[in-house]
């Protein structure tokens, strides 16, 4: 039997193995990975709760101080077509669905808009009692990423507090 470069045939050319569109939940894990890399990297401690039961997806530590994290990913843009991106600042809680989070759930809560790698820091505070979050990140200045976090969770609070560039809506 001829091996195929004997024959003057060419071998298919080998292509890397997908699995597919990832789900909802995946993407989320893919983007709490590149948070725990993003903010190891700006020198905070990173910890994970084990599980998927409390609200917040990590606990940073500035080294005076520890902050309850929630990180969302969002990849496409809304409504489509524009500018914007949106994600959801509830969460559900058995029976009860869109519970937005409150203070004594998290302490900042992160978007990671995919496309454009960027990620926006949103104190509690601003979040509280709206359910979805509007970023628009086009033509913003490139401090807006994830060093407004180091900035933000530093032991005595940022100097003066950046103004996110975001739109709070009721759905």
């Amino acid at each position: 039997m001829k091996k195929a470069r004997e024959s003057g045939k060419q071998r298919p050319p080998l292509t890397p193995f997908i699995r597919g569109n990832r789900t909802c939940k995946q993407r989320g894990e893919l983007a709490e990975i590149a948070f725990l890399h993003k903010a190891s990297g700006l020198g905070f401690g990173v910890a994970k709760p084990y599980g998927d039961s409390e609200r917040y997806d990590f606990i940073l530590d500035s080294g005076e101080r520890l902050w309850r994290v929630q990180v969302k990913s969002i990849a496409t843009n809304y409504p489509p077509g524009s500018h914007g991106y949106r994600a959801a600042s509830c969460h559900s809680r058995g029976s009860y669905k869109d519970l937005p989070y409150t203070a004594n759930d998290i302490d900042f809560f992160v978007a990671y808009i995919v496309p454009l790698d960027i990620w926006y820091v949103v104190p509690v505070e601003l979040v509280t009692p709206v359910l979805g979050l509007c970023f628009y990140p086009l033509g913003m200045p490139a401090r807006r990423s994830l060093r407004t976090l180091s900035r933000s969770l530093a032991p005595h609070g940022p100097r003066r507090r950046p103004k996110p560039a975001i739109a709070i809506t009721d759905a």
